[in-house]
């Protein structure tokens, strides 16, 4: 990812501000406000405002004048029985925006989650870059056999090469029809005096899905660790994965106790059913049932070997 000199100019003046506060004040998230992270080919994460702190989480669920306990371990005690319990609103106190640059396809993916504010880049008003999300070798990966959602084995030599300089093709030649329709070239500057161009909402349509796009995304902490549960673990697709992970890293240095309390609880975490602790309380006794008797599928029966590290 490589900032434009105006981009590194608008960085060093945001970094340059200080003000005086009362607030509480995240001493780890400090250090790296408004720092893009790099992510993916020409993407970013970066965190632009926050409110609260891991202080914060404990005076809402104390309903306390002051900023939670004097000693640590009180306040991380509580954190994690939040978590633990699934009392929601205090984590709900904390809100952070974050500036993200990503591949349309992972935006329109992103959206699905219905939890936060939203303020996308408009190619109505504007041009966007020739920026395109072109995945690494070890990425190009063949459809999986055994999951619709998911990637087979990563394609090799010949293969490979022929996929990526479609992309590039595609996404090169596409965009140079952009500013063709648009009469415009990435500056804005008109390319022929003597016709008209398209109007820009219009000739948008004609970009490919791995173009870059920008939005301002707003979540309380609550919706953010619901977000990054599903797209931060192991099973989500890469390309949005990355970014969950780079947040992951922004609630870590935002509010630790709650980072920690979120690693043990969700994602080092697994549900059991009722049937699928009847069955573990079975082998506990020493009587392990059979997957026919155990009132489970197939699949969950797999499931659950899986997570005991058992042959299914």
């Amino acid at each position: 990812m490589e900032l434009t000199e105006t981009q590194r100019q608008e960085l060093a003046e945001a970094e340059a501000q200080r003000h005086e506060t009362r607030r509480p004040v995240s001493a780890g998230l400090e250090q790296i406000l408004f720092r893009p992270i790099p992510v993916l080919d020409h993407g970013f994460v970066r965190v632009v405002d926050y409110m609260g702190d891991d202080s914060a989480v404990v005076q809402a669920a104390r309903v306390s004048y002051g900023r939670g306990t004097k000693a640590a371990n009180e306040d991380r005690g509580l954190i994690r029985y939040l978590l633990r319990h699934r009392h929601s609103t205090p984590f709900e106190m904390c809100e952070i925006k974050y500036h993200v640059k990503l591949p349309i396809f992972v935006a329109r993916q992103w959206i699905r989650h219905r939890m936060a504010n939203v303020n996308e880049y408009s190619a109505r008003y504007s041009i966007l870059d020739r920026e395109f999300y072109l995945p690494a070798e070890d990425q190009l990966a063949a459809q999986s056999a055994v999951n619709r959602q998911g990637r087979g084995h990563v394609l090799q030599g010949e293969e490979a090469a022929r996929v990526l300089d479609l992309l590039r093709e595609d996404a090169t030649r596409n965009y140079d029809h952009y500013l063709e329709m648009l009469n415009e070239d990435a500056d804005g500057r008109v390319i022929d005096e003597g016709r008209q161009g398209l109007a820009r909402e219009l000739a948008r349509m004609n970009l490919t899905l791995n173009a870059y796009t920008q939005w301002y995304w707003k979540s309380d902490l609550h919706n953010l660790l619901n977000f990054l549960s599903l797209r931060a673990d192991a099973h989500a697709q890469y390309e949005i994965r990355v970014y969950a992970e780079a947040m992951l890293d922004t609630v870590k240095a935002w509010v630790p106790l709650v980072h920690e309390a979120f690693r043990d609880y969700r994602m080092g975490a697994v549900t059991l059913s009722s049937q699928m602790l009847a069955v573990v309380r079975g082998m506990l006794d020493g009587n392990p049932p059979e997957q026919a008797a155990s009132g489970l599928s197939k699949r969950e029966w797999r499931e659950l070997m899986a997570i005991l590290g058992r042959e299914a």
